[in-house]
């Protein structure tokens, strides 16, 4: 299964490396990635798949939004098919 990861915030110093460390240890392998900074805000938007994850998709959603309350960050994860019928026309 595939899901959809956003991370928005103030931009600072090791974002993509707590995230990425974070998913590892869970087995979540990143399969893309884009991120940009826009002024002092920092977003990225991952793909990720949880075939071999340690976690379900509820609890890496759970814990993505403790992390992100840890390090300063607004972090969502989504379904792929919800993100993509959420964002669809």
């Amino acid at each position: 299964m595939r899901a959809v990861l956003t991370v928005v915030g103030k931009d600072k110093n090791g974002i993509i490396a707590k995230v990425s460390t974070f998913l590892a240890e869970r087995q979540v392998n990143i399969l893309d990635i884009s991120q940009t900074i826009l002024d002092e805000y920092f977003a990225m938007l991952m793909l990720v798949d949880l075939k071999k994850s340690t976690v379900k998709l509820a609890r890496l959603a759970e814990e993505c939004s403790e992390l992100g309350k840890n390090i300063g960050m607004s972090i969502h994860v989504q379904h792929e098919e919800i993100f993509n019928a959420m964002h669809s026309v």
